[in-house]
């Protein structure tokens, strides 16, 4: 790799992509969705998940999972997926996956908290959105 790594604005525009490349019933549903990028996640939040590198976390949804939500939940922030940038960037050196490829998979692994959706149908949609 040579040059500066991809910048957090980068990261978020490739994410905001594999959004937009979701297809219905998944799409309608995901207008209110933020994306965030921090370079690593905090120290709280690694706690939390019980994570211990903070180089092993790449993404993270926040926020109610739609099976979850109802007409009471108006006043919840809206979900928000957080996409950690140095993890990322670490990943695509190491592997040698295109860095749209990764962050694809992080957005759509998170996007599928936000559903409910079993591992099988993260991998299924990811399919869909590549």
């Amino acid at each position: 790799m040579s040059g500066a790594p991809p910048s957090a604005a980068t990261f978020e525009a490739l994410a905001v992509a594999a959004l937009n490349r979701l297809p219905e019933p998944f799409a309608q549903h995901l207008r209110d969705i933020v994306i965030r990028v921090e370079e690593f996640a905090d120290a709280e939040t690694l706690q939390a998940m019980d994570i211990e590198s903070e180089w092993d976390l790449t993404g993270l949804y926040h926020g109610l999972p739609l099976t979850d939500q109802s007409v009471w939940s108006s006043g919840d922030m809206p979900p928000q997926i957080v996409l950690y940038r140095q993890p990322l960037l670490a990943e695509w050196c190491e592997t040698g996956v295109a860095l749209e490829a990764l962050i694809t998979h992080v957005v759509v692994h998170e996007i599928g908290h936000h559903f409910g959706l079993s591992d099988n149908d993260m991998h299924t949609l990811e399919q869909q959105v590549i």
